[in-house]
């Protein structure tokens, strides 16, 4: 997520010459990586099932869905990825307005 707000600097910096809060600024960065986030959680979990009701045909004794696995695993990988969004998001809300600006 770094770099893709590393390119929005310019997007970044319009708002905030028009007035926008910093708070703003990281609301909407992080509410678009809240939506990839929850698309990717949703496609990996139908993957993960896909994937082990392959497994279960070939290995003995192995179910095909553990749903206490698939929800703590999937919430374990939705937070280090928002907090992998949160922390360029709030780098992105300190960038200096002259900077952003210059760098279009």
């Amino acid at each position: 997520m770094s770099y893709p707000v590393n390119q929005r600097t310019n997007e970044i910096a319009a708002p905030t010459a028009l007035g926008a809060q910093p708070r703003d600024i990281l609301r909407f960065i992080l509410l678009k990586a809240t939506r990839l986030i929850v698309v990717s959680v949703l496609v990996g979990v139908l993957g993960a099932v896909a994937g082990s009701r392959f497994l279960e045909s070939l290995l003995y004794n192995v179910s095909a869905f553990d749903p206490i696995t698939f929800g703590s695993i999937s919430i374990q990988l939705a937070a280090i990825a928002a907090l992998s969004c949160y922390l360029p998001a709030r780098r992105a809300t300190k960038v200096s307005l002259l900077v952003a600006l210059r760098s279009r």
